[in-house]
Formats: C-alpha cells, sequence, structure tokens
C-alpha cells in the first residue's frame, strides 16, 4: 500500500502479505550457511577430532559403501579420511560463498595437484604466477609426459581436454587477468578453464560468473585470514568432477586435519569484511605511492621504479569493474631501482612483518627472492592487513626515509 506525506510517495509492506525470500548476501551465508547442521546448543561449532565414527546400530539402517554417494546426509561419516564433522561443516560454508559445491584438501598445492591427476591433461596453458603451482606442474610433467603452452597461445595450439591455468589476481604481482577472455577461449576448443582465485576470493570476485570450470583458493591465505591454517579448496559446478575429485581424496590422502577445519569455520565467517577493508586500505597505499613516485624530490621517488597492482590497469576498467567491483585485492608488489633497496626495505618497518605467505590480518612484507627464485630480486611483495591504512603509509614513509639515510638511493649496477 502508498501513504503520502508532503507530496512524498511511500510504499510500504503490508504486514499481512510475507516478503519474497531473496537470497542471502554473502556476509550472511557465512554466517548462517551451515546452521542446518547445528545439533547442539552450541552458537560456535565444537572441534571434532576422531578419526572415526560408529555405524548405525540398527541394521536395516547400514548403508553398503558402493552405495554411500546416494544414501548418507551431509552430517554422516565413517572415517576421517574421506569425510569428517568439522571439515565438511567448513566446506558447507564454503560452498555458497564460492558458488558451487567444494572439497578442501591439505594445502593449496596439494588441491593444484588433486584438480591436474583428475583431469590428467595432455597440455596445460600457463603463464607465469605462482611458482608453486609451476612446481606441481614439474611434477605432473615427470609423471605423465604432459606439456606446458604459454597463456597466450594460439587459439589452435588447443584441444578437447587441455586446461587453461589462469591465475587472476596473478602472484606475486597483483596485476588481474580478464576471465572471460580466456574461458571463451578454452571452451571454443573443448578446454577446460582452471582459475586460482586466491587473491580474488569471494568478496571481491566470482570467477564463475565469467564462464570458469574449476576454482582454486588457497585457503592458507583470504579464507584462513590469520596465518594459521594450511589448506587449499576446489570448486566446481560440474557434479561428477565434483564426484570423482571427492574420491581421489580418499585415495591421495590429502585431507585436511579437524583443527583446521575448525579454524577455517573460526575464520571464514568475516571473510567478506576482511578482505573488502583490507583491498580499499591497498588501493589507497597503492595509488599514494604512485602518486608520490612521480612527485620530483621525494624519497619514494629515488627509490621505487614502479608499482604493481590490477588497480593501476587504467586501460582495462572496462572489464575489470565488472569482474572485481568490490576491490581489486589486497596484494600489489613494488620494483626498487636496486637489489639492496628491495632486500632492506622489510627491515626498516615497524608494521609489516618480513614474512612469506599473505592474506592475514597483519600486513606482510617479502623481498620476494627469499622464498621465489625466478622473481626480479629488486621486487618486494606487500600484503595488506588491517591495520589502518594511513598507519601503514607512514610506516612505510619512514622505511624509505631510513633507507636514503643508509645511503641505500643510490642505484646499482
Amino acid at each position: 500500500m502508498a501513504l503520502a506525506a508532503n507530496g512524498i510517495t511511500a510504499v510500504v509492506q503490508d504486514p499481512d502479505i510475507p516478503l519474497p525470500r531473496q537470497p542471502h548476501h554473502l556476509s550472511t551465508l557465512a554466517i548462517h550457511g551451515d546452521d542446518h547442521l547445528n545439533s547442539s546448543a552450541d552458537v560456535a561449532p565444537a572441534l571434532h577430532v576422531s578419526t572415526t565414527f560408529r555405524y548405525a546400530s540398527n541394521p536395516s539402517e547400514l548403508v553398503p559403501v558402493r552405495n554411500v554417494k546416494e544414501a548418507l546426509p551431509t552430517d554422516a561419516h565413517v572415517y576421517s579420511r574421506h569425510t569428517a564433522p568439522t571439515s565438511t561443516r567448513f566446506e558447507t560454508i564454503l560452498t555458497p560463498l564460492l558458488g558451487a559445491p567444494c572439497l578442501t584438501s591439505s594445502s593449496g598445492l596439494a588441491a593444484v595437484h588433486a584438480f591436474y591427476v583428475y583431469s590428467n591433461p595432455k597440455r596445460i596453458s600457463i603463464g607465469g604466477g605462482y611458482h608453486g603451482c609451476h612446481g606441481v606442474l614439474d611434477v605432473f610433467q615427470r609423471l605423465t609426459g604432459a606439456k606446458k603452452i604459454p597463456l597466450d597461445c594460439s587459439e589452435e595450439e588447443l584441444q578437447k581436454g587441455d586446461v587453461v591455468h589462469l591465475e587472476t589476481p596473478v602472484n606475486p604481482t597483483g596485476e588481474a587477468f580478464e576471465i572471460k577472455k580466456y574461458a571463451d577461449k578454452a571452451h571454443r576448443r573443448g578446454a577446460w578453464l582452471f582459475v586460482d582465485a586466491t587473491f580474488g576470493p569471494p568478496g571481491l570476485q566470482d570467477p564463475f560468473l565469467w564462464g570458469a570450470d574449476v576454482v582454486m583458493h588457497a585457503g592458507t591465505k583470504y579464507l584462513g585470514g590469520h596465518s594459521d591454517l594450511l589448506c587449499g579448496v576446489l570448486a566446481t559446478k560440474h557434479k561428477h568432477w565434483m564426484d570423482g575429485l571427492r574420491d581421489d581424496r580418499t585415495y591421495l590422502g590429502s585431507v585436511m586435519g579437524s583443527l583446521e577445519g575448525w579454524l577455517g569455520v573460526r575464520s571464514v565467517r568475516t571473510l567478506e569484511i576482511r578482505v573488502q577493508r583490507q583491498s580499499e586500505s591497498c588501493e589507497k597505499l597503492v595509488r599514494w605511492l604512485e602518486v608520490t613516485r612521480n612527485m620530483s624530490g621525494g624519497n619514494v621517488g629515488k627509490m621505487v621504479e614502479r608499482v604493481h597492482h590490477a588497480s593501476l590497469q587504467v586501460n582495462d576498467m572496462g572489464w575489470l569493474k565488472k569482474q572485481m567491483p568490490n576491490g581489486f585485492g589486497p596484494v600489489f608488489s613494488i620494483t626498487l631501482k636496486n637489489e639492496s633497496m628491495a632486500k632492506s626495505l622489510p627491515s626498516t618497518l615497524e608494521l609489516f612483518h618480513h614474512a612469506t605467505s599473505l592474506g592475514g590480518v597483519e600486513s606482510l612484507i617479502e623481498w620476494r627472492a627469499m622464498s621465489d627464485k625466478t622473481v626480479d630480486t629488486r621486487l618486494v611483495r606487500v600484503s595488506v592487513g588491517l591495520e589502518h591504512w594511513e598507519d601503514l603509509r607512514d610506516d612505510m614513509l619512514r622505511g624509505f626515509k631510513a633507507l636514503e639515510e643508509k645511503g641505500c638511493d643510490t642505484v646499482k649496477k
């Protein structure tokens, strides 16, 4: 019904007519997506550590293993190498957040390995990105003879059953690629698109909207978010793939532990608010660095050769703002003018821990050469946490001033 006052008409919901039910938002799903699994009065779910579970006491309720997929509910468990209460709860919450059924594993690289064991492609089209994924593919190549071809190979080089492996945003620079472009290219040739979306978690990016067949997250990063959890996640809308991946996980044994599942449940509740705040702060830091770098006479301009981040891809904003409407990711990189600067900058900072990995509530900086032998030794990677961005800015400015005082602003050949 409508009410009018002062010439303004407002529509008021009739209390006798129920509102149509709308899909919940990500932040709500992260908190209530597992409500149907609650079987006790605990508001915070318990940690279940058992590795084995009693069968039903009624013989008529016993289900042989060959029928287990069709007959057992999500809260029925037999042995933790197959399923367990805590990791299943974590997967239950993640499924609507990722937009597809998902499967957890013991690490991000275990998830990558599981996908390639299952799909067994003859060719993998892949670019730069995380060196760990290339390490997994090196092992896979050694065992199968599969061939790696460039990410931007000609369409004719792809064949049915091949995989296009796309990481976006990419490690370590935080720059982004257009998912739809690579999905269309792969699908025209009968190939599949695998998206490593670790740097663009739910709340920032949904690769399935743009044609991804499989999405992988190193859950150690943003899904965990507290630098205390090691896990990987695979999600796909191809049901028979998920069935096969689950069977493979049982025999590969790459399951995550119950404590990790419990930490994941705790962490994912705040996923959206964390990553959007981190991404916002990251973009402010990147913008400040880029502007300051171009100012003559300042410390930043003397030392920073280039800042890398998706928010600086001004020519790509037509597709990028659609692909990442809520932020361009919380990781960026800086190429400094010499190796000495890159090696020394982390030790001058107070609010950034000098450590590898990313995605935690605390800000990290890494002289990337410490963990990646393929990277430019002048590059540092920055993972922005939940500190106030102005405090991070001021800390970074003090760091550049300290480098200048040490004489590190002299370019060394």
